[in-house]
C-alpha cells in the first residue's frame, strides 16, 4: 500500500505560508535566507516542499545539513513521518558512522562534517539539487566552512546550485550579503505565548571558569526544576552545559515524581528516541544545547535554563584545547526559550536576574574565532586556498590561530612548505578525524594494524566517561567490556576508522592531489604536494619514524600499555611528557602538568598526555588522560621537537656554557662547554645586563659623576649629548661604548673588571668638538669666592651645589652651568643644611637673616656680618682670620 501523507501534521506547519516566497527567491537568485521561529516546519516541511515530495513542484534532490547528529536524525524521521514513511525511503540520513538511505531518497539529512567530506571527494555535489544549511545561528567551524566551499561552487562549477540558510535566530543580514545580497525570507510562528519567570539563586554563586560550574549553581537549578514541577504541568525540560552537570542535577531530582531522562551527544541512542518521543507519563529532560535547536520534544511546557553553555578554547602557546563554560548568548536563551512554546502556551524559567540579560552576548561566539583551526586549515588547503583568504566566511580566521593551525599541519606531514596538501594531507583530510588524530591513525596501524590503531583513535576522538579513569590503556579494557551506551558509541567508531585506515593504504605514497580540480582549481595552480614535500614537514608520506621505531622494537607484541603510548604521543607528541616527581611532568611544550592523588600513572617515568586542560591562573595543566611511554617512543614520536645544541644564557647570575639535548622544553641530556661560541657568550653577557642592570660594571665615583653629568647635558642640551641614565637604552648601545671590553669577557667577573668611566667616554660627540667643552659646560667642581673647588651633584634634575655659606660671602649671582642656575644647599659651620636657594641675590636680601639669627648663637666663632653680599668669604673662624689666616 502506498505511503499517506500526514496532510493535517503538513497544512498545520505555520512555514507554509512562507514556502511560495523561498521558491520565488531560489528560482530568481539561486540562494536565499530564511528565517523562521521555532516549531514552524522550517527543517522538515521546507526540504519536502524544495524536493517536490509536497506540494507538487519540480522533483529536486535536496540535502539538509544539521550541526548535530541527534538533529539528522531526528529531522530526517519527523520528514518521513510526515510522509507517511519510514526512513530510508523519499527521506533518509546520513551521520558519522550510521547511513539509512534507499533508490528513491531524495532529501538526505547529512551532518555538516559529513557534508564537508562529501564535497572534498566530489566539488559539484553531482545529482544534488538544492543544500539547505538548516540552523546556521549556531556558527560551529564545519557550517562556516560548508558554506564557503559552497559558494565557490555556485562561483565556479555549478551556478544552478542552489542553497538556503536557514535559522529561527541569526543574523540575516550578514547571512544575505555572504550569499551575494541574497532575499530574506521571513515565517510567522505560532504565537504561543511563552512566560518568562526570572529565578535566580539567593545567594551569589561563584561565575563559572575553565569547565568547573558552582555546585551552589547547580543545586539551585535542581530547585528550580522542582518548583517548576510543583507549580506547573507538562514535561520539564531542563538546558544545562555539559553531561557531567547533566549527571550532578539527575543525582539531586532522586524521587521526583517524573521519569528523569538525560539528552546529550554521548547519550544512547533509545534515550535519545525516548526524549523525542511522545509519553504517557511526565517527564524531565536534562539536555545540553542539542535540544535548543531542530528538535521538537513533544509534551515539553516549561523550559528551566541554566543560562550556561560550552564553547571550545585553545592555549596555542601551551598546545592544549579544552571546553569553556561560558555564560549563553541571548540568542541562545531565546531558541531554548521557544521549546516551551512550540506545543501550546508554556514558561521558561531563567536562572539569573533580568538585569544580567541585558548584558549578555548578542549571539554565540562564532568557533572559527575561538577554536582549534588544524582541520579547518587542512580543509581549506585541500580545497586549494591553504591561508583561507579566498574563501566567503562571517568571520576571518584569527591570523595567530592559522599560524598555529599551519604548525600542526606541517608537523604531521599534510601540508609542505608551501601549505599545500600532500598525498598524506589529502588522505587525513577525508578520514573526518582532527589532522593529529589522523596522523596516529595512519602511523599506528602501520605498527600495530589498523584494528588496535582505530580502537585506540577512537577513544581520543570521542573522551571516553570520566569513570573510565586516566590511564589510557586501561580505559581502552574497559571500553571492550563496559557495554554502557559509550562503547556502542567507540564500537561504531572504531570499525569506521578500521576501515578508513585499510582502504587505500598506499594511496599516501603516491604522487596525486585531488585538491588540483574542480572549484578549488583555480587557487592551487602550482600543483600537488609531494611525498618529498610531506617528509620535509614531517613524519613524511609512509609511516612515521615512531611507528618504525615500535615495529623495529617488537612494539606489536609489547601489550596495551606500550600500545596506547604509542598512539597517544603520535597524536600529541608535544605532550610527551617526562616525571619532575611526585605526580609531576614537564611537556615538552613547555607546560607542567599534573595528576590527580589517587592516579596509577603516578610513577610512570614518562607520558604521553592526551587530554588535559589549565585551570584559570594555574602554572600547571590537570592532566585528565594519558598513557604511559618509553622514552624511546616519546623521541620518535616527537622528532620533529628534538634538538641538539650549544646553549649560552645568563643563569643565576652568571654565563652557563652547556650542550643540551632536548625534547621540546624537556631536557634529555646536559655536558658544559668548555670553548662556547664568543657570539652566544656576549649575547648571554648583554642578558644579564639587561636583567640585573649596569651595576655590574666596576663604577668608580668618577664614574658616577660622569654618567651624571651627561644625563645632565642630554636633558638640559640634547643634540649630540647622549641618554646615559637608562640602563637599558645603554644596554643596546653595547656596540657603541662597551667594545672591546664587552667581547674579551666571559663571565660576571670579567663585567665587574670593565671600568665604566672610561668606557662612558666613547659616547662623549668626539666626532663634532663638543667632547672638549664638557668641563666648561658641566664642570665636576665649581670655584666659589672663597677658593675652594667645591663638587656638584647633577644625579637630580637639578645641579646641586652644596656649600658652607661663609665660603659665599661677597657672591651676588648663582653660579650656572650649561646656563641653568644651580640649585645651593647652603651649609653650616658644621657641614648641616641651613638653607636651599636657586636665587642667592634674593637670599642674602631676605632669607639670611632668618638663619644668621638662628645660627650665630650656635657658631659663635664663625662670622656672620649683618651685610653677607660685600662680606669677605672665608673657610675659617672669627679667630683665623684676625690672625690673617
Amino acid at each position: 500500500m502506498a505511503p499517506v501523507p500526514r496532510s493535517a501534521a503538513l497544512d498545520a506547519l505555520p512555514v507554509r505560508e512562507a514556502v511560495p516566497a523561498l521558491v520565488s527567491a531560489l528560482d530568481a537568485h539561486g540562494t536565499a535566507v530564511l528565517c523562521a521561529p521555532p516549531g514552524t516546519g522550517k527543517t522538515t516541511l521546507v526540504p519536502l516542499v524544495l524536493a517536490g515530495l509536497v506540494g507538487g513542484g519540480a522533483p529536486r534532490r535536496v540535502v539538509v545539513a544539521e550541526p548535530r547528529r541527534i538533529a539528522a536524525r531526528a529531522a530526517a524521521r519527523r520528514m518521513a513521518w510526515l510522509l507517511g514513511e519510514g526512513v530510508g525511503g523519499s527521506v533518509g540520513f546520513t551521520v558519522r558512522g550510521e547511513r539509512v538511505v534507499g533508490p528513491d531518497t531524495v532529501v538526505e539529512v547529512v551532518t555538516t562534517g559529513v557534508l564537508l567530506q562529501r564535497l572534498q571527494r566530489d566539488q559539484e555535489l553531482a545529482g544534488v539539487d538544492v543544500v539547505v544549511l538548516d540552523e546556521c545561528h549556531e556558527r560551529h567551524l564545519d557550517a562556516d566552512t560548508v558554506a564557503a566551499f559552497l559558494l565557490d561552487v555556485r562561483a565556479a562549477l555549478r551556478p544552478e546550485l542552489r542553497l538556503v540558510a536557514a535559522s529561527a535566530t541569526t543574523d540575516a543580514a550578514g547571512w544575505a550579503r555572504l550569499l551575494g545580497d541574497a532575499p530574506v525570507v521571513e515565517a510567522a510562528g505560532v504565537a504561543y505565548p511563552v512566560e518568562t519567570v526570572w529565578a535566580p539563586p539567593a545567594r551569589p554563586v561563584r561565575p563559572p571558569h575553565g569547565m568547573r560550574v558552582d555546585p551552589a549553581q547547580l543545586a539551585h537549578v535542581a530547585s528550580v526544576v522542582r518548583r517548576a514541577l510543583a507549580e506547573r504541568s507538562g514535561d520539564v525540560l531542563c538546558f544545562l552545559p555539559g553531561v557531567g552537570e547533566i549527571a550532578r542535577v539527575a543525582g539531586q531530582l532522586a524521587g521526583v515524581d517524573a521519569e528523569v531522562l538525560q539528552v546529550h551527544g554521548r547519550a544512547p541512542a533509545a534515550v535519545q528516541d525516548a526524549a523525542l518521543a511522545p509519553a504517557g507519563h511526565r517527564r524531565v529532560i536534562l539536555s545540553t544545547a542539542v535540544a535548543e535547536s531542530s528538535l521538537t520534544v513533544p509534551g515539553v511546557r516549561v523550559v528551566v535554563d541554566s543560562g550556561l553553555a560550552r564553547e571550545p578554547r585553545v592555549d596555542h602557546a601551551r598546545g592544549l584545547g579544552a571546553l569553556a563554560t561560558v555564560r549563553a548568548s541571548r540568542a541562545a536563551g531565546r531558541q531554548r526559550a521557544g521549546r516551551a512554546g512550540r506545543e501550546a502556551p508554556g514558561v521558561v524559567y531563567r536562572c539569573w536576574t533580568e538585569a544580567e540579560d541585558g548584558r549578555l552576548p548578542a549571539f554565540p561566539a562564532p568557533e572559527i574565532r575561538i577554536a582549534d583551526l588544524a582541520q579547518f586549515a587542512l580543509q581549506a588547503a585541500c580545497w586549494g586556498d591553504p591561508d583561507a583568504s579566498g574563501l566567503a566566511l562571517l568571520d576571518r580566521p584569527p591570523a595567530g590561530a592559522m599560524a598555529a593551525a599551519r604548525e600542526v599541519l606541517g608537523a604531521v606531514g599534510a601540508v609542505d612548505a608551501a601549505g599545500r596538501p600532500t598525498p598524506r594531507g589529502t588522505r587525513m583530510a577525508g578520514l573526518g578525524l582532527h589532522p593529529r588524530l589522523a596522523r596516529a591513525l595512519l602511523d599506528g596501524s602501520a605498527a600495530l594494524g589498523a584494528r588496535r590503531a582505530a580502537e585506540l583513535v577512537a577513544l581520543l576522538s570521542e573522551e571516553p566517561p570520566r569513570e573510565y579513569g586516566d590511564d589510557l590503556a586501561a580505559a581502552w579494557r574497559r571500553a571492550r567490556t563496559a557495554g554502557d551506551g559509550y562503547q556502542a558509541r567507540w564500537r561504531t567508531e572504531s570499525r569506521r576508522l578500521e576501515r578508513a585506515a585499510g582502504a587505500g593504504a598506499g594511496a599516501a605514497a603516491g604522487t596525486g592531489n585531488t585538491a588540483g580540480s574542480g572549484a578549488g582549481a583555480a587557487r592551487n595552480t602550482s600543483g600537488a604536494g609531494t611525498a618529498a614535500g610531506a617528509a620535509a614537514n614531517g613524519p613524511g608520506a609512509g609511516a612515521s619514524p615512531a611507528s618504525a621505531a615500535f615495529e623495529t622494537r617488537g612494539g606489536g607484541r609489547s601489550g596495551d600499555d606500550a600500545a596506547a603510548g604509542l598512539v597517544a604521543a603520535l597524536a600529541f607528541p608535544e605532550r610527551v611528557a617526562r616525571a619532575k616527581g611526585a605526580g609531576a611532568f614537564l611537556m615538552a611544550s613547555g607546560t607542567g602538568a599534573e595528576l590527580g592523588d589517587g592516579s596509577g600513572l603516578r610513577n610512570a617515568p614518562w607520558l604521553a598526555v592526551a587530554v588535559a586542560d589549565r585551570p584559570p591562573h594555574s602554572a600547571s595543566a590537570r592532566i585528565r588522560l594519558a598513557a604511559v611511554v618509553d622514552e624511546d617512543t616519546a623521541l620518535s614520536a616527537a622528532a620533529h621537537l628534538r634538538t641538539d645544541a650549544e646553549e649560552v644564557r645568563w643563569e643565576a647570575g652568571d654565563v652557563v656554557a652547556r650542550a643540551a639535548e632536548r625534547l621540546g622544553a624537556v631536557e634529555l641530556a646536559v655536558r658544559p662547554l668548555r670553548t662556547p661560541d664568543p657570539a652566544l657568550v656576549r649575547a648571554a653577557l648583554l642578558d644579564g645586563l639587561r636583567s640585573e642592570g649596569l651595576g655590574l660594571l666596576r663604577w668608580s665615583a668618577d664614574a658616577r659623576t660622569l654618567r651624571a653629568r651627561l644625563g645632565f647635558l642630554h636633558r638640559t642640551l640634547g643634540g649630540a649629548w647622549p641618554d646615559v641614565a637608562d640602563d637599558a637604552a645603554l644596554v643596546e648601545r653595547a656596540d657603541d661604548w662597551l667594545e672591546p671590553e664587552l667581547s674579551r669577557a666571559r663571565r660576571r667577573a670579567d663585567l665587574g673588571r670593565i671600568d665604566a668611566g672610561q668606557a662612558l667616554n666613547r659616547l662623549l660627540p668626539w666626532s663634532t668638538g663638543e667632547a672638549a667643552r664638557l668641563d666648561e659646560l658641566a664642570p665636576e667642581r665649581i670655584e666659589v669666592p672663597s677658593g675652594s673647588r667645591i663638587r656638584v651633584d647633577y644625579t637630580d634634575g637639578q645641579p646641586v651645589l652644596a656649600v658652607k655659606l661663609q665660603e659665599l660671602f661677597g657672591l651676588a649671582e648663582t653660579p650656572r652651568v650649561a646656563g641653568v642656575p644651580v640649585l645651593v644647599h647652603l651649609l653650616s659651620p658644621a657641614g648641616r643644611p641651613a638653607a636651599v636657594t636657586a636665587d642667592l641675590a634674593s637670599f642674602w636680601q631676605g632669607g639670611y637673616r632668618a638663619v644668621r639669627a638662628e645660627l650665630r648663637g650656635r657658631y659663635p666663632k664663625h662670622p656672620w656680618p649683618e651685610d653677607p653680599a660685600t662680606a669677605l668669604p672665608t673657610r675659617h673662624t672669627n679667630a683665623r682670620l684676625q690672625r690673617g689666616g
